[in-house]
Parts: structure tokens; C-alpha cells; sequence
């Protein structure tokens, strides 16, 4: 029994190695292979797949050092050394925020310099004196401002144009100084010739169009101290309280030298006859995109009609027949703007002045974009105001300006900070002018430290004192966001300026893109190209070393 068991052992083997294997026979080279299939719906699944990875933007590699872009997701981070080219495809931080599930996604721009461009080459041997202006308009310039040392890059490049006799198109970034750029040539102007009181009106030798009562008295503000030194008379007119006011403030005795208004409170008082406009020597339209926008665009060209604009500088010589030297400025000037000045000047008489930083996000402003959903929007927005109160700072602290997209937002707004125990201050354009006047010169003076508005407060306002934006509402357009943004970051700021954005909709989505790869390419944002520059002759771009 014993032996019986290896035996069977044995012959079990045998067969196992003997026998012949099933699938394992060797086949001829003629023999077709089996077929194995794959279902149609997982093969077009692995194509899809091998595509998207296929097209995915290669990734910038991040070395250590300072960033231009920081985002969320490490791999979106771009080095400040590492500039993309034009046709360069970039890997956008917010490619996918259209997407539900890139909610809380963020990235920000970072700062790329300290100083505002406008500042950041001056000479140190530069001044005033240099650039044509005389003694008086100096020494008024240094006993109103004597913190106004050296001229900034627009005021160098602008000033000595106009003191030539040229008509001026001054395209530069928010907060460069160019306000006192057609200041001061003004009154150099006004000063050298006689004035006629021959009309029975007021007719005053000066005009700066502006399209907000609150950038009127802004520039009012600027301009009646420096004419008072130089004994020329500064006023405003401003609109919003009817034909009485209008009136009243035409009726004051002596009239004025220097006339600072909106276009709406211009156009009645002329319609009305109640101002002439046949003594003008200079004319400023102030913020002139939004001057030529199509709200403005009827009541200036009626104010323009009125107005005698000099054919060249040759015109501007005869004293006793004045015609007005045309000074347009801004720091957008979208497409059109070339076909809208032609009517009213030879091309030939006008220079054209552009920054090299014109229309291109600011590079010592940090700017951060929070795709949010539109719940979201509140609790964000106290968070971060409850935060900035509570900063521990150990320079100077700045204020902060909450922009939104229409009034009644502005007011439920403010309902809800008032919930929290938040004091802030609001402006909007249906508020009476009467309860307008004088809240942004509150927030200015520090009064409250928040100041919940609409687009009415990003036009030309000074604002060296504000250190953080908050666009509730993103803003509609590209030149919004500029605007808006050009709130901080200054010259003569004491404070760093930080601008944060809320993205909500898809066409919010849409603009952010256009604006993350305009800052990763360092180029001017899209759209915004100015056609001045074909019909017009220019001066060289000044900052061509940035």
C-alpha cells in the first residue's frame, strides 16, 4: 500500500508533462493572431484623454526668487525673470474658473517695482525752471506746494508742448500728475495777454471740462490757490441744482478768470446765454474718454462749437482776437478718439504725448483676483475690512475704496455693513447733489476710512491716501478696471496700493483672462489701443527704458 502511492504520484506527473497544453501549441507565421476588441464609447474616451494631455500648456518651471504671478495652485506661479512672448501660449491661473469647481480658486499679480512709473526715472537735476516756465508761475507752484519739488515724467514731456502753442493730447496712467501739467501752462497763458471785458456775460479765458461734480471741485480746489497767488480768479459750476444756482453762480462779481465745469451745468448756461465762451485762450477737457463717451458726446460738441479753436499756434498770437488752445487728457483713450479730435483740429497742430506704461496693468500695485460665488460676496468683503481694521501696521495706514456696479447695490451694501458695526461713508450718482457734496473731501480728510462707491469716484479723483480697492462688482470693461485700479498707488502716496477683485460671472471670467495674460506677456491689455496715433504725429514714448 505503501509502495502504490509514488507510483501513482509518478504517473500523475507524467501525464501533467506529457499531455499536450491547450492555447500553447506553436503556430505557423501564416496564421492569423486572435482579435481582441475594444468597445467603441471606452476607445473614444482614451482618445479624448491622450488629446487633452496633448494640448495642455506646458507648465513654467518656478525657480526660486520673486514672483510675477503667485497662485493658489504652485504650478501657475511665474517668475519675475521669465517674460512669455506674444504668440507664446501661457498657462492661465484662471483657464478653468468658468467652472463651478474652481470656486475659492485665486491667484494674484504681484508688485514688480516700489515706485510708480511716473516717478521711477526722474533726474535729480530736473525742475520746473527747466521747462519754460516763468518766475511767478514758479514761485506760485512752490508757495502752494512746495512738497512739489521735480516734475514727473508726463509734466516734463506735456509742459513745454504747451508753452509752444501746440495743441495736446496727453495720454498717460492714472496718477502721474496731470492735472498740474495744463495748470500751470494755463495761467502762464492767461497772464501774458489782456483781459476784455467788453461783453456784458461772464466770458472767461479758461475752461476745464470735467464730467463729475466731485473732480470739478477736486481741480477747483488745485487750481484756485495757485491763481490766487497769480491773481487770477478760479471758480466751479457744477450741475445738479438747477437754473437758480446756475445763475447765482454766474451772477458773482468779478467774474472768472478760470471757469472749471461739468458739461451738463455748461451746456444750460449757454443754451441760456447766460456765459460766453468768444474770450477762451485754453481749453482743457479733463478725463476726455469719458468726456467723448456717448453720454458727454452731445453737450460737447455743442461746447465745442461755441468755443474758437486756434488753427495752429500762429492763431494764438493775436491777443485781441483770442482763440483757444485745445488740451485733451486722460489715461485711457480707446479706439475712435482719433476720428472725434480731427473735427476739431487740424492733425497737423496737435502732438500726441503716451506713456509707454499707457493702457498696461500697473507694476507696483498688487492686484488679487477671488473667484467667488455671489453668496460668497459678502462675508468676503467684511472679512476683509474687518481684517485691514485690525492690521497691525507699523507705517502710515491707508483707507479703503469698495466700488460696485450700481447705486442700489452701493446702498444694500451699506445696510449690511452698518449690521456689522462697519463705518463707511457712500457715494453714488442718485444721491442729491446736495448730500454728494463734500463726501468724497470727507473720506479724503480721513473722516471715515471706507467709502463704498460707483464708477463716480474712479474718474481723476486724488486718492494718495487710499491703500486698498475692492471691486465688489468687477467692472464691466478693461477700461473700468484701469480706472478703478489707478485709485491707488500714486504719485506722492504714502501707503503701498493693493487692489482685490471679486470674480463672479462668466463674463467676468472672460475679462480676468485678458488681464492675467496681458501681466504674464508685461503687455498692454487688449482692446484698449488707441487709434490717436495714426492720424496724429507724436512725440517719442517717454519710459522707453521700462
Amino acid at each position: 500500500m505503501a509502495l502504490s502511492r509514488p507510483v501513482r504520484l509518478f504517473s500523475l506527473v507524467a501525464r501533467l508533462i506529457l499531455a499536450p497544453r491547450r492555447g500553447l501549441t506553436v503556430r505557423s507565421p501564416d496564421e492569423p493572431l486572435p482579435v481582441v476588441r475594444i468597445p467603441v464609447a471606452l476607445q473614444r474616451q482614451l482618445e479624448q484623454r491622450q488629446s487633452r494631455q496633448r494640448n495642455l500648456p506646458r507648465p513654467v518651471l518656478v525657480r526660486p526668487g520673486r514672483l510675477l504671478v503667485s497662485a493658489r495652485r504652485p504650478e501657475f506661479n511665474q517668475p519675475a525673470r521669465l517674460t512669455l512672448g506674444r504668440w507664446e501660449s501661457a498657462p492661465l491661473a484662471s483657464q478653468g474658473w468658468k467652472s463651478r469647481r474652481a470656486r475659492r480658486d485665486h491667484f494674484s499679480i504681484e508688485r514688480a517695482q516700489q515706485e510708480a512709473p511716473a516717478v521711477q526715472k526722474l533726474s535729480s537735476e530736473g525742475n520746473f525752471a527747466d521747462l519754460g516756465l516763468e518766475p511767478p508761475v514758479l514761485h506760485a507752484l512752490q508757495e502752494v506746494a512746495p512738497e512739489v519739488v521735480q516734475p514727473t515724467t508726463v509734466q516734463s514731456n506735456t509742459i513745454p508742448q504747451l508753452l509752444r502753442g501746440r495743441h495736446v493730447l496727453c495720454a498717460a496712467e492714472t496718477g502721474s500728475g496731470k492735472t498740474l501739467s495744463y495748470l500751470l501752462p494755463l495761467f502762464q497763458r492767461l497772464m501774458g495777454q489782456p483781459s476784455l471785458d467788453s461783453l456784458r456775460i461772464p466770458a472767461p479765458r479758461g475752461l476745464v471740462l470735467v464730467p463729475s461734480r466731485e473732480l470739478a471741485q477736486q481741480v477747483r480746489a488745485v487750481a484756485k490757490p495757485l491763481g490766487r497767488s497769480l491773481g487770477l480768479l478760479v471758480r466751479d459750476l457744477e450741475g445738479g441744482h438747477g437754473m437758480r444756482r446756475i445763475r447765482m453762480q454766474l451772477s458773482r462779481q468779478p467774474s472768472a478768470d478760470v471757469l472749471v465745469a461739468t458739461p451738463g451745468a455748461l451746456w444750460k448756461a449757454l443754451k441760456s446765454r447766460l456765459i460766453s465762451l468768444e474770450q477762451l485762450s485754453f481749453l482743457v477737457l479733463d478725463e476726455a474718454d469719458t468726456l467723448l463717451d456717448e453720454s458727454f458726446l452731445e453737450l460737447v460738441d455743442y461746447i465745442l462749437e461755441k468755443s474758437h479753436i486756434a488753427d495752429g499756434p500762429a492763431d494764438l498770437e493775436d491777443r485781441f482776437n483770442p482763440k483757444a488752445q485745445l488740451v485733451l487728457v486722460g489715461a485711457t483713450f480707446p479706439e475712435g478718439v482719433g476720428q472725434l479730435l480731427n473735427k476739431v483740429a487740424s492733425p497737423d497742430a496737435v502732438t500726441t504725448i503716451t506713456s509707454s506704461k499707457l493702457h498696461c496693468i500697473m507694476p507696483h500695485v498688487k492686484q488679487t483676483f477671488l473667484r467667488l460665488k455671489g453668496a460668497d460676496k459678502v462675508a468676503e468683503l467684511v472679512h476683509i475690512l474687518k481684517h485691514h481694521n485690525r492690521a497691525e501696521r507699523t507705517g502710515p495706514s491707508g483707507t479703503v475704496l469698495v466700488f460696485c456696479n450700481s447705486s442700489s447695490t452701493v446702498n444694500w451694501l451699506g445696510y449690511i455693513l452698518d449690521d456689522h458695526k462697519i463705518q463707511h461713508l457712500r457715494l453714488q450718482g442718485q444721491m442729491p447733489a446736495l448730500m454728494r457734496a463734500g463726501i468724497f473731501q470727507s473720506f479724503q480728510k480721513s473722516s471715515r476710512d471706507i467709502l463704498l462707491c460707483t464708477d463716480i469716484a474712479s474718474r481723476g479723483l486724488d486718492s494718495t491716501g487710499v491703500e486698498l480697492v475692492v471691486n465688489y462688482d468687477f467692472p464691466p470693461t478693461l477700461q473700468d478696471y484701469i480706472h478703478r485700479a489707478g485709485r491707488v498707488g500714486r504719485v506722492g502716496s504714502e501707503v503701498p496700493g493693493t487692489v482685490i477683485s471679486f470674480v463672479t460671472h462668466p463674463w467676468d471670467v472672460s475679462l480676468v483672462q485678458k488681464i492675467e495674460l496681458a501681466a504674464r506677456r508685461r503687455r498692454s491689455l487688449p482692446g484698449l489701443v488707441s487709434s490717436v496715433k495714426e492720424p496724429l504725429p507724436q512725440q517719442p514714448d517717454f519710459d522707453k527704458s521700462d
